[in-house]
């Protein structure tokens, strides 16, 4: 099993023997395997060469980060968060993982999951890991139950009488009664996804001991019905106060089976692949809006994500049809008034220092004016990845806006301090720069 790990932009060579070669190489045959994965993943394009690009003698990461494995191989792609720092790969991992744990509320317990990230193992083995560990110490408090409709034939009454079934299967038989009655049962809907997410990634996990947990589920789990991904009843998952505990795992398990993330594929010949990738501009998107509503916790504000939906343009003359739909990444309101939007971006800016407008794009720029003007709102900001070509301290730049009273705020996180660190440096710029507006008002 040949197993590589590349940064974004980052690249693989390709040997052409068929078997033997460098170690830190593909064969082409391993490397036509990860590219039929990589296209056939919902993330990717019609060439799916935003994800992986075949340059011949190498293969070249795009800026999805994540794993992709295929029998005989796999390839663990790493966000490039900040090349001068030059970091191992396991802190960098650690870092992604702790930002897929906020992003998509997994509840991995943060010393947990980042001593299992700072290992030698890829993203999928520590995700597994952590779900086998999880859903393990779960199933040995006891399984959730719930009600289910039931109908059996019995020798006495049990529930209620089934009188269709009873006077035309039972009509010579008084000895037995066709009951209807709901019984206390484990095999409910989100149990079905367990156990088919148990049983699909008893397949991919590499670890001894990984594969003994997920084989003891497997016999904690035997009387739950086997259902095919396909036909997994998501839409029946009920999350109440008798199983909350078991939410977090609801979603690793979303994370692994749906194709919001991680795709099923398309092509036969990769069918016995998985793959677990991010777009890094989504997840940096989602990161920074989950940790700004903790931020604004307690306070008189809302956070709203790809919302408002407000158009540009209205054609003229009777009946014209609004164009260019917006959605801002994150909006901020107080009520019904949008008090700032943010847009986040996943690039590294302000690498050139005699560069006055630091690296921000002119799109961008046009982009935040029109937000500005269509939501009514004085305060607008650019949020970036924080990188050591930006300085010690972390960037906070401000714009007025010309001709109205409009602000743009060009702003960065530092990602390597860790969540607290990014959740206080949140709350520092929304509050500060909604007390600048006031005070300008």
């Amino acid at each position: 099993m040949t197993h590589l790990t590349v940064h974004e932009w980052g690249s693989i060579d390709i040997h052409n023997g068929s078997r033997t070669g460098p170690a830190n190489a593909f064969t082409r045959g391993q490397a036509n395997a990860l590219l039929s994965a990589a296209s056939s993943h919902p993330l990717a394009d019609r060439t799916g060469t935003n994800i992986l690009v075949d340059r011949y003698s190498r293969i070249t990461a795009q800026q999805i980060v994540g794993v992709i494995s295929v029998p005989g191989c796999s390839l663990e792609i790493l966000p490039k968060i900040d090349a001068a720092a030059n970091e191992s790969d396991e802190t960098i991992r650690a870092r992604l993982v702790s930002m897929l744990d906020v992003a998509l509320g997994l509840q991995l317990g943060e010393g947990q999951a980042l001593a299992m990230a700072r290992q030698k193992q890829t993203l999928l083995d520590i995700l597994i890991r952590l779900f086998a560990d999880r859903l393990l110490a779960e199933a040995r408090r006891g399984l959730p139950r719930a009600y289910m409709a039931q109908e059996e034939d019995l020798a006495a009454l049990r529930g209620r009488l089934n009188v269709v079934r009873q006077f035309t299967h039972h009509a010579v038989r008084p000895d037995r009664l066709a009951c209807g009655f709901d019984a206390l049962m484990p095999d409910t809907p989100l149990l079905r996804i367990m156990k088919a997410c148990v049983l699909m990634l008893r397949r991919h996990a590499r670890a001894l001991e990984t594969q003994r947990r997920l084989d003891e589920l497997r016999f904690l789990l035997a009387e739950i019905s086997d259902v095919p991904v396909n036909a997994l009843p998501w839409g029946q998952v009920r999350i109440d106060r008798t199983n909350r505990r078991w939410e977090g795992l609801f979603e690793l398990a979303r994370l692994f089976l749906k194709r919001e993330w991680q795709g099923t594929h398309h092509d036969a010949s990769a069918g016995l692949g998985t793959t677990l990738l991010f777009a890094m501009n989504d997840l940096f998107e989602a990161y920074i809006a989950a940790l700004t509503r903790r931020a604004l916790r307690g306070s008189d504000m809302s956070v709203h994500v790809q919302g408002g939906l407000r158009y540009c343009l209205l054609e003229e003359g009777e009946g014209g049809k609004q164009r260019f739909q917006t959605t801002p990444d994150i909006l901020i309101r107080r009520g019904a008034t949008t008090v700032m939007v943010i847009d986040t971006k996943w690039k590294l800016i302000g690498r050139n220092l005699e560069d006055r407008k630091r690296g921000v794009s002119q799109s961008d720029v046009y982009q935040m004016m029109a937000y500005a003007r269509l939501y009514a709102c004085k305060e607008a900001m650019l949020l970036y990845p924080h990188h050591a070509g930006l300085g010690a301290e972390a960037l906070d730049a401000g714009y007025g806006m010309m001709e109205g009273d409009e602000r743009l705020r060009v702003a960065s996180v530092d990602l390597v301090r860790g969540d607290d660190a990014v959740l206080r440096r949140l709350g520092q710029l929304i509050l500060a720069g909604r007390a600048e507006a006031v005070a300008a008002a």
